[in-house]
């Protein structure tokens, strides 16, 4: 097991990887950052007392390396393009170049390592994986202007993260295919305007961490871990349930201001056929959530007769409570302060 001190490296060259992504002003300056922040964030994963973690950050390093490759083999194809005057199709560069981003956040069709590699990853490695990871990509994917192929990108990634979900046992899959759903969101939110994509993120991973940090807590991986766990405190039960919600998007919840702006912005653009298929697409991950919140909520829900002592920090416990204020109560306040201005 890593030593805190070279996590804290690690995680900070990660941090500068992203940076120099961001910031750079050629693709190759871009691919550059991405290959930093991936060969520091694979020494987080690996775990010397999992196998599965080091499983898991094998099969992120084949994957990511691909995509790298096919990234600098097209940004060296554009290098000739520009430099030596060579007659290649521009718009062929771009779209391989918009596959290699896709498959290094694994929005769909280019998903299929996501939920794989993410059941071998500790909760807090997974978050990661989930926001800081999609920063990089998602900011390199805005530069380029191939709508159709983003628009196929988001309708499959929109439905493959409904559809994916439903048959899961596991939280962290059903997690990594909630992720796919809202990249799918996100991209589309790219497409209209780049504030609304960074306000979609944000809400998106402050909603993921609540949940994942009260995961990270109690040790829970799996469905049936969530049923008979919270048996001595009604409130943590409920309260992750809403988050769950919140997570998927329902109404009242701060989880739908993001979505909010995406719909409305869409129809403002007359985009009606793509809103549509997205909407119905969330309905059907909201579908998966209230079915796993349905029993919790119900009044004849059946709990174990024993109490299990769970032990937890004091301080851990407030700012998850806080935490879930803002995700139960953030649409309410948002929508209050903008009517008073």
């Amino acid at each position: 097991m890593f030593n805190n001190s070279s996590k804290i490296l690690f995680m900070t060259i990660m941090i500068i990887g992203t940076l120099i992504t961001v910031t750079s002003n050629s693709w190759l300056g871009a691919w550059m950052g991405l290959e930093i922040n991936l060969l520091s964030f694979i020494p987080l994963l690996s775990d010397n007392n999992n196998v599965t973690s080091t499983e898991a950050s094998l099969k992120y390093f084949l994957t990511q390396a691909l995509a790298s490759t096919v990234l600098l083999f097209s940004s060296i194809i554009l290098m000739l393009k520009n430099n030596m005057n060579v007659e290649i199709n521009e718009s062929y560069t771009s779209m391989i170049i918009m596959s290699s981003l896709l498959m290094k956040s694994g929005a769909a069709p280019f998903h299929f390592w996501f939920p794989n590699m993410i059941e071998g990853l500790t909760w807090m490695n997974s978050l990661i994986l989930m926001t800081w990871q999609k920063i990089a990509p998602l900011m390199l994917i805005s530069y380029l202007d191939l709508k159709n192929l983003l628009l196929i990108s988001v309708i499959m990634s929109v439905i493959i993260g409904a559809i994916g979900g439903l048959n899961q046992t596991s939280l962290r899959k059903l997690m990594a295919f909630s992720s796919i759903n809202h990249l799918g969101w996100m991209l589309m939110s790219l497409t209209i305007s780049e504030s609304i994509w960074l306000i979609y993120f944000l809400f998106y991973s402050f909603l993921s961490f609540i949940l994942t940090f009260m995961f990270n807590i109690f040790k829970l991986f799996h469905l049936n871990q969530l049923f008979s766990w919270f048996v001595n405190s009604k409130i943590l039960k409920f309260t992750l349930f809403i988050n769950f919600l919140s997570l998927g998007g329902l109404p009242p919840f701060l989880g739908f201001l993001p979505k909010w702006l995406v719909i409305q912005q869409l129809t403002l653009c007359n985009q009606y056929f793509t809103l549509t298929i997205m909407m119905m697409a969330t309905l059907i991950t909201l579908f998966f959530y209230l079915r796993i919140c349905y029993s919790a909520f119900m009044l004849n829900y059946y709990e174990n007769n024993w109490i299990m002592n769970t032990s937890f920090n004091k301080l851990n416990m407030n700012l998850y409570l806080f935490m879930t204020f803002f995700s139960i109560f953030g649409l309410f306040l948002i929508t209050l302060f903008f009517f008073m201005l």
